[in-house]
């Protein structure tokens, strides 16, 4: 929405968006008013990473504009019920994969990683594959400054978590970003799938 009239004739989108221009900070004010009628701090985060995935930018700009209050919703505490839940409040668009689909010959590449531990092998051929796509994704030419990696077994005081920990790396460079200036193209979380015990994650 805050593309002008000739931007949005160049990119294409003029009639698909509303008519009125907003700037990136009534946008982020908009976000924020929203964010603080949720009910509890859950419903903050699936707001806030629904947000990451449609307009990272405002994302960021949201989160760095509002460190203090944010912090705790996308890191601790909240992360930690985030985490027990994230199977079920995940986009699928945002947790990706650096794997070898099962049912697909061409492996995807997208911009969180899971690495299966079976397929551990793979992960040297196609880390290189996963940072063109990153790079095409961003403005700056990804080159890692920040990689955060968990296997998901130990998740705050949580135990183990498996996959559901992927929460956790996404979450500290959400703060690398707004703490650091940590370009978001410049970060990759990976989580490394060898599974769990955890009865309730099976």
């Amino acid at each position: 929405m805050a593309f002008n009239l000739f931007e949005r004739q160049f990119l294409g989108v003029h009639g698909l968006l509303p008519p009125a221009f907003m700037t990136i900070e009534q946008q982020a004010y908009r976000v924020m008013s929203r964010l603080r009628q949720q009910p509890n701090d859950l419903a903050k985060y699936i707001q806030l990473a629904s947000l990451q995935d449609l307009n990272e930018k405002l994302y960021y700009k949201v989160i760095c504009d509002n460190v203090k209050e944010c912090m705790r919703l996308v890191y601790t505490p909240t992360v930690g019920l985030a985490c027990q839940k994230f199977g079920y409040i995940m986009n699928n668009a945002k947790l990706a994969a650096l794997f070898h689909h099962s049912e697909c010959s061409q492996p995807y590449f997208l911009f969180k990683g899971l690495i299966y531990y079976h397929q551990r092998q793979q992960c040297q051929q196609n880390l290189p594959n996963f940072i063109e796509l990153a790079s095409e994704r961003h403005t700056v030419r990804f080159q890692e400054v920040a990689i955060v990696v968990t296997d998901g077994e130990r998740i705050l005081g949580l135990g183990d978590l498996g996959a559901y920990g992927m929460g956790i790396p996404v979450g500290k460079l959400a703060l690398y970003v707004a703490l650091a200036g940590v370009h978001p193209g410049r970060c990759l979380p990976i989580t490394l799938d060898v599974g769990t015990n955890n009865k309730v994650s099976l």
